[in-house]
């Protein structure tokens, strides 16, 4: 099968990182995984000093395997590595508060 017998699906890329983000729209064969429209995207290039891990993925705000199956119009979302503990910041506000 050559590739325009292939069924193409739109989808898009995405890395925010706190000073800019990059949004690839692409068009991928039915049947791609995350990890492969990542990797067709170059997303992850367009940032220095930024380290891809798969394991940190989602589609539409909801973590994913990196093998999981795109749909047609998916939004595949790359993590960013937390910079502090969520509960942690919350408890030290809360102490914060409680002193004023």
């Amino acid at each position: 099968m050559t590739k325009a017998d292939q069924q193409l699906i739109q989808v898009e890329v995405v890395l925010a990182m706190a000073d800019r983000q990059e949004l690839v729209e692409l068009e991928v064969a039915v049947g791609t995984t995350i990890a492969e429209a990542i990797s067709q995207s170059g997303v992850p290039g367009m940032f220095e000093c930024f380290e891809l891990n798969l394991e940190n993925v989602g589609v539409f705000g909801r973590k994913a395997s990196s093998e999981q199956i795109l749909q047609a119009g998916d939004r595949v979302e790359i993590y960013r590595p937390l910079i502090a503990d969520p509960k942690e910041v919350r408890r030290q506000r809360a102490l914060k508060q409680a002193k004023t």
